[in-house]
């Protein structure tokens, strides 16, 4: 059997995604199985277990509906595929399904999509992200799925450094430049170890911001916008612990095995927190009626309160704590 997955867009999706493949190698061993990943977070499959096909999607080189069609009949022209599972819920990705050619093409009900799967099922409601991917494979194959963890397969060794990354893609999910000084600076009084900010390279400016603002910068070191997706890796798999935004980097690090916090403001943890929960720690506000909320601008404040009245003192009480029981 010749198996084609379509991998998340989204990294912290694509890192929980992990745990479908891991299953699926166990349901089909003797399948051959491809996957496709979305440009710039393609690399992080160096990381997945062993795959055929590595097909790199990207909408620049492929734009619009005609780019989706030619990009799954080149697929066709590659491999002919048995079967092929959609993990994003969006058209698109059905329609690289239909266009591959494969015999079966399984996803969720979305976005009238239904006509280009031949397998379409309901989504069950409030189920963890991780518990979403692996309920389509519970429904295609009539077989259910036992506990599942995220695991990156890597061999780094641990390090003494805590990353620190106080962006995300959402303005309700990130801090505010005065929330991370004081953050920062609350943490670089109370640990030894070194302290790594990171960033993707749009989030360099406001991660420069907040490095500017700090009262010292002995032992800590911005890379924000210096770490490619491979580098970062291997920062967040040999780090101590990494303190976090509701963000991809967050569930990067736990799927590596490092012992994570997390500050959730908007987004709901019962969905979307880092999925190992022996190496997750949350910390959430539990003050405001509109906790937790789903948008990704907040609608009632300026500045998003339930990150912004955290406090910083809890919050590295909590480093200190976690730290002084990780080897």
């Amino acid at each position: 059997m010749k198996i084609l997955v379509r991998l998340p867009n989204w990294l912290g999706d694509m890192v929980m995604s992990v745990a479908f493949m891991h299953r699926l190698r166990i349901l089909y061993p003797e399948a051959s199985i491809s996957v496709i990943a979305k440009r710039s977070i393609d690399e992080l499959l160096i990381f997945f277990p062993p795959t055929v096909h590595r097909f790199v999607f990207d909408k620049v080189e492929f734009p619009g509906l005609p780019g989706l069609w030619k990009f799954g009949r080149q697929i066709k022209k590659t491999e002919k595929f048995d079967v092929f599972f959609s993990l994003p819920d969006s058209f698109s990705s059905a329609v690289i399904g239909f266009a591959s050619g494969a015999k079966s093409r399984v996803g969720y009900k979305s976005q009238g999509r239904s006509f280009l799967l031949t397998h379409s099922y309901a989504k069950a409601g409030n189920l963890h992200r991780v518990h979403e991917y692996l309920q389509l494979l519970e429904f295609f194959t009539k077989q259910a799925a036992p506990v599942a963890r995220v695991e990156l397969l890597h061999q780094f060794t641990r390090k003494q450094h805590v990353v620190v990354n106080i962006n995300s893609e959402a303005s309700s999910r990130r801090l505010t430049v005065t929330k991370a000084v004081e953050m920062i600076d609350t943490l670089r009084q109370n640990v030894q170890e070194e302290i790594v900010l990171i960033g993707a390279p749009k989030e360099k400016l406001f991660v420069n911001q907040v490095y500017q603002k700090l009262q010292c910068t002995d032992g800590i070191e911005n890379l924000a916008g210096k770490t490619p997706l491979v580098q970062l890796v291997e920062l967040l798999g040999s780090a101590r612990m990494m303190l976090s935004t509701d963000s991809g980097p967050a569930h990067l690090a736990n799927a590596l095995g490092t012992q994570t916090i997390v500050l959730f403001g908007a987004g709901n943890e019962s969905n979307t927190a880092p999925f190992n929960a022996n190496l997750n720690s949350v910390v959430r506000l539990g003050k405001l009626s509109c906790e937790p909320c789903l948008k990704n601008t907040c609608v009632r404040y300026d500045v998003p309160q339930c990150l912004q009245q955290l406090s910083s003192e809890m919050i590295v009480n909590r480093v200190v704590h976690q730290l002084q029981q990780a080897p």
